[in-house]
């Protein structure tokens, strides 16, 4: 897919005209060169990057920009990043004169650059120092915010810039990670399918084909992303900034998130909140999608009951507690105003139970998902070693609490509830 050709706009059947406004993708070899002419009309320069990305490309970003004033907010690369409070007001006082933001990054650099620039409408670039992840080219910046995670409507970058010599030496757990975040696609496209039959969302067949179709390149990279072929790296990256797209023409990131990413931001977020490891994003939602696979196959094992879950309103919040802690009042607040919980789906299921399990059967199983992760050496035992039942059960359960979108978390609740347990 041309990527140059598609940031022009698509005026689609679903009726939409899909736009992305980005100026510039560059994904190549020594791509890092063209921040010169992109940044040619801005004399004050923000860097911001933490000690591994800038160690990554930090030199080759300061030297294509060897004739600007050039800050720089450099995050220390010992611990983990979050994207919180604290680092929006680091990056947001150090702004000053800035008439341009330059990220060095992947996730968390990205995001935090994004919303930055948004809120304080000054332009930024990324330069990209991993295909790990999708968000470059998406208009929602994923930050943990009063500790929760969510995800704010933002604005672009007005380029991108994947040099291929930084991408294809990033740690391998990141490039692992980039593959893992687009086969979790296979979830996020099924749920998505699933809420517009159940809830008549919104929904474009063109944006799920062409997503569909990044997935299906993906599967041919495996053995090339291991030995960090240049043209498989390179391919790699040009699927995620396609995704990036297309959630940028879908208006969220409903064609590329849904119950396997959930599952990824509970694991982040519980780990956060109890000082606990828990994987890069892309990892965790690869492992997530065998979870929402194991789902989809018990939905399809039996028929559907008269009978809707529902927890009683002190136990619920009281499990919120132990789940969530300090943020379980955030999650309960977004619930109640979303009505997910006073919503009885029991006469749609009922009605509409062959279209539903028919959508359910297209994604992959779980053993076809732990197949296709296997060819890049990421093994599901590495899932169950850092997360016990206990906790994977939980996020089955609560992971659907932290977002507002419906996804086959629903019905396993409606159906199931406490039954994993």
């Amino acid at each position: 897919m041309d990527i140059n050709n598609l940031l022009k706009g698509v005026r689609c059947e679903c009726g939409k005209h899909h736009t992305c406004d980005i100026d510039y993708v560059y994904i190549e070899s020594g791509a890092i060169n063209h921040l010169s002419e992109i940044c040619e009309k801005y004399n004050n320069i923000l860097i911001v990057a933490d000690e591994n990305t800038f160690a990554a490309a930090g030199e080759k970003t300061l030297l294509a920009l060897k004739n600007k004033k050039t800050e720089r907010v450099v995050f220390s690369g010992k611990e983990i990043l979050v994207p919180n409070e604290a680092a929006i007001e680091t990056v947001s006082e150090n702004l000053k004169d800035a008439q341009i933001i330059v990220g060095i990054g992947s996730g968390v650099i990205q995001d935090l650059c994004k919303y930055v620039s948004f809120f304080h409408q000054i332009p930024y670039v990324i330069v990209a120092t991993a295909p790990s992840m999708d968000g470059y080219a998406s208009n929602g910046a994923a930050m943990i915010t009063e500790g929760m995670k969510v995800t704010y409507p933002a604005g672009l970058p007005v380029a991108i810039i994947g040099d291929v010599d930084v991408l294809k030496n990033a740690p391998i757990e990141m490039i692992k990670a980039g593959y893992g975040d687009i086969i979790g696609k296979f979830s996020a496209l099924n749920d998505w399918k699933l809420s517009h039959l159940i809830n008549d969302e919104y929904f474009c067949d063109y944006i799920y084909n062409s997503t569909y179709e990044q997935i299906e390149s993906t599967l041919n990279l495996a053995e090339g992303i291991l030995a960090r072929n240049e043209e498989s790296i390179k391919t790699l990256m040009e699927g995620l900034i396609v995704i990036g797209i297309m959630m940028s023409f879908a208006g969220s990131s409903r064609p590329a998130s849904g119950s396997e990413h959930h599952l990824s931001h509970y694991f982040e977020i519980t780990g956060i909140i109890n000082g606990e490891e828990y994987f890069p994003h892309g990892i965790d939602v690869a492992y997530s999608t065998v979870i929402t696979s194991e789902i989809r196959e018990k939905l399809l094992s039996q028929p559907f009951g008269d009978k809707i879950y529902r927890l009683g309103k002190e136990e619920y919040e009281k499990k919120m507690q132990e789940v969530y802690k300090g943020v379980a009042g955030g999650c309960i607040d977004l619930q109640n105003k979303i009505g997910n919980y006073k919503a009885d789906r029991r006469d749609i299921y009922k009605q509409k139970e062959t279209e539903i399990k028919q959508i359910l059967a297209e994604a992959p199983t779980a053993k076809g998902i732990q197949e296709m992760l296997s060819l890049v050496g990421l093994d599901i035992k590495e899932f169950y070693a850092l997360y016990n039942k206990e906790k994977i059960n939980q996020g089955i359960l609560y992971a659907k609490d932290l977002k507002d979108r419906y996804t086959v978390l629903w019905v396993n609740y409606d159906y199931f509830g406490e039954e994993r347990e």
